[in-house]
């Protein structure tokens, strides 16, 4: 009779996945990575991301040890104006990773908000905490106050609370309410579900509205409160596994490793305190 049984699966994670679990980059950055050389295994270079690695094996990048991931961490960070939410940005300009306190962890930005644009960005230093909440089907709501130069009528939002299109990409239909008329501009309430580029002034622009600030005031049950620009704050790992539904094995405290862990802001600020 033949054997009909399968190969055995190889052990371990695939190695994108454990560059991004311990925080190097995201899984398809971690990819990229690979792709360019910057990897290697138990010293040999790799150029494929198709390899499964154990606890057993060396990982270096850049000739850097990874180091054993840490227990998923989440940090509240109010995004100033002016800075690319990238790790490098080809046009020399500021980016969010500049700003951020010299003794943080390698993080993950949870989604971007764009050059112009301030308020609540979640970073993170696990990948699959990352891929979660950007997933459109996690659905979490993201707030925002939006400034718009015009006089909006409840009439004039109504195409954008019923969902639009906008050069053939359809938008999910927005929460939009109007909070009050200062002189030439008006402040308004807006909640989506999705996050795509640009979505929200685009859609402005296709109502006749212009926006000239946009802050994101929570995402999901995570509020801004009362950051000041530049200032990160983190989560207690006891509400990071609640709100994400995660198994921790110690969900004491701010952090399993460096307790003492960025409680401040930038370099060239005055950071918050430890949410509880």
């Amino acid at each position: 009779m033949t054997d009909q049984s399968k190969p055995d699966t190889p052990k371990g994670d695939r190695i994108a996945k454990v560059l991004s679990r311990a925080g190097v980059a995201s899984r398809r950055e971690a990819e990229r990575m690979i792709e360019a050389g910057r990897v290697r295994v138990n010293g040999e270079q790799i150029l494929s991301p198709a390899l499964n690695v154990t606890g057993s094996d060396t990982i270096t990048v850049d000739g850097k040890p990874v180091s054993e991931p840490e227990p998923p961490r989440m940090w509240l960070y109010h995004k100033p104006t002016g800075l690319v939410t990238t790790n490098s940005d080809e046009k020399g300009r500021g980016t969010i990773y500049d700003d951020l306190p010299a003794d943080m962890p390698r993080v993950m930005s949870v989604g971007r908000l764009d050059l112009n644009s301030e308020g609540l960005l979640l970073l993170t230093n696990d990948g699959g905490i990352k891929r979660k909440m950007e997933l459109p089907s996690t659905g979490w709501l993201r707030r925002y106050r939006a400034r718009v130069n015009g006089r909006p009528s409840d009439e004039a939002l109504e195409p954008l609370r019923r969902g639009i299109t906008i050069d053939g990409e359809r938008f999910q239909p927005m929460d939009v309410a109007i909070d009050r008329q200062q002189g030439a501009n008006a402040w308004l309430t807006i909640g989506l579900r999705e996050g795509k580029n640009r979505e929200i002034r685009r859609a402005m622009e296709e109502v006749g509205l212009k926006v000239n600030r946009l802050i994101r005031v929570s995402y999901g049950p995570f509020q801004l409160g009362d950051l000041k620009p530049g200032e990160v704050e983190e989560l207690r790992r006891k509400v990071v596994r609640d709100q994400l539904g995660l198994v921790l094995e110690d969900d004491s405290g701010i952090a399993a490793k460096k307790p003492k862990a960025v409680q401040h802001a930038s370099r060239k600020r005055t950071g918050g305190k430890p949410r509880r």
